[in-house]
């Protein structure tokens, strides 16, 4: 009998590419870190890039592209109108989703311009299983209003559950019977509940909510940014779909939506974006605000070159060994930061490390911003850009109050063949530091605060002098130049 023990390859977070070009990073000294958090209203979207060492504020435009991609890049039709680009990549979504008419966009917020100003009007309600930022503000700007319909388990930060994105049927029912169907233009699932850890859609609940909106006369919308994440954990914690190709799987829940759209920033790997449809009557009432609004039909706000990338890009989206990159690498970060202990919304989900900031800061006030404080503080100790996700990112009630976030979370987002293990680890090792002296991060109030999205532009200030204790005691334990 052999002594040798084996890896199984399923374990490992397995890098299936290799590497032919790199770019070099930069770790400022902690003291510059300190100026630079403070200098951007310790708001991390507003740091700029040469002071960041890791950047994992979001896989929105920031995924490696493949050899093939930059080769076809080569090729572009700049073409204004008519563009043999263009139907290069018609052709690859109309192959990857199924649909005929396919409208270009620049990106995802985009297309949900468009589609919010062609189909909802003033008292209409959206359900979903969880908003998104742009997406909820684009309804409200037309009068319209988002019910979130996620179960129980979704807002559950630790869990056994493989689909905390599933949306609740009893409840699409009941909103269905409250206020009407014709008061409904659509229901959207977003493919990976991207404010709540990236959770996945079965493709079982997908078909259980298009049978209700065919019952009831309702288009079903899909926000398949993220779906290449969504595809793999459909592959491998869904049972019916085990046996099936990941093109299989992305055809049989396109099959079951009437309106897709989706950021080719996250889906393709490239910058851009679109809306796919069957219908023609809708297509030609879209397809009129894409010359006001985004640029002619066949590049619709794109560079042709990018265009080139994302038909690539979505060809590539149906290889399991480059869809599975992401999750795996995640799922690696979440292994790493239990062994310290440290609260992570479980199960790993999609689009990066998600952590726990209520459990992680919980002396800190709601109203005082947990996540956005512990983001400020991951950065200072680290170096590496991550994003809030909880209350900084809603907007106030109408009286004026916070609107406390069902969960109060930290992106670390992982984008694609970017950053390897031992980078990861890095970032695992100083958040399990900031974990054990949690104790000295504060909150922060705002001192510049928009009326809407404040969580992109607005600037904060520590509350107190935490951010100098907290640089002290890391200077006592790491020494002054790290």
């Amino acid at each position: 009998m052999s002594n040798i023990k084996f890896f199984k390859e399923e374990n490992l977070a397995l890098e299936m590419h290799k590497v032919r070009i790199v770019q070099k990073l930069n770790l400022l000294p902690i003291d510059e870190r300190l100026r630079a958090i403070k200098e951007a209203g310790n708001n991390t979207f507003l740091l700029r890039n040469k002071e960041v060492y890791l950047d994992m504020l979001t896989d929105s435009g920031t995924n490696a592209m493949s050899d093939r991609q930059l080769g076809a890049m080569m090729i572009a039709d700049d073409s204004y109108a008519g563009s043999e680009t263009f139907y290069r990549l018609e052709a690859a979504v109309q192959k990857f989703f199924g649909k005929k008419y396919f409208l270009p966009a620049h990106q995802g917020r985009a297309c949900e311009h468009i589609l919010a100003k062609s189909l909802v009007k003033e008292g209409d309600v959206v359900p979903m299983n969880y908003h998104f930022t742009t997406t909820k503000t684009h309804i409200n700007m037309q009068g319209g209003r988002v019910e979130e319909l996620y179960k129980e388990e979704a807002v559950k930060t630790t869990s056994s559950d493989p689909f905390k994105g599933d949306m609740d049927l009893n409840k699409l029912n009941a909103i269905i019977a409250e206020v009407g169907s014709e008061h409904i233009p659509f229901v959207r699932i977003e493919l990976g509940t991207n404010l709540i850890g990236g959770q996945p859609v079965s493709l079982s609940n997908i078909e259980e909510v298009s049978k209700i909106c065919k019952k009831h006369g309702i288009r079903l919308m899909l926000d398949a940014s993220l779906m290449t994440d969504n595809l793999y954990f459909n592959k491998v914690r869904e049972e019916r779909c085990k046996d099936m190709s990941i093109a299989e799987i992305a055809r049989a829940i396109s099959d079951l939506a009437d309106i897709i759209y989706f950021s080719a920033r996250k889906l393709g790997s490239a910058k851009g974006g679109g809306i796919v449809v069957n219908e023609k009557e809708l297509f030609d009432q879209m397809k009129v605000l894409i010359p006001i609004y985004e640029g002619f039909l066949t590049y619709g706000g794109m560079s042709t070159r990018e265009m080139e990338a994302v038909a690539i890009g979505l060809e590539e989206a149906t290889d399991i060994d480059m869809i599975s990159h992401g999750p795996e690498f995640i799922a690696e970060f979440a292994r790493i930061l239990q062994s310290y202990n440290v609260p992570i919304v479980t199960p790993a989900g999609g689009l990066g490390l998600h952590l726990n900031a209520r459990e992680f800061v919980g002396h800190i006030p709601g109203e005082k911003y947990q996540a956005a404080s512990l983001v400020a503080a991951i950065y200072i100790v680290s170096g590496a850009r991550g994003m809030e996700r909880g209350t900084l990112s809603e907007e106030k009630n109408a009286d004026g109050s916070e609107h406390i976030a069902e969960c109060e979370l930290v992106r670390l987002a992982l984008p694609r063949r970017v950053f390897t293990l031992s980078q990861v680890r890095f970032v695992a090792d100083r958040i399990a530091w900031l974990y054990e002296n949690r104790h000295l991060i504060g909150g922060l109030k705002f001192v510049e605060e928009p009326a809407v999205m404040r969580f992109f532009i607005g600037r904060l200030e520590a509350d107190g002098d935490w951010q100098e204790k907290l640089v002290a005691k890391f200077k006592e334990d790491f020494g002054e130049s790290l």
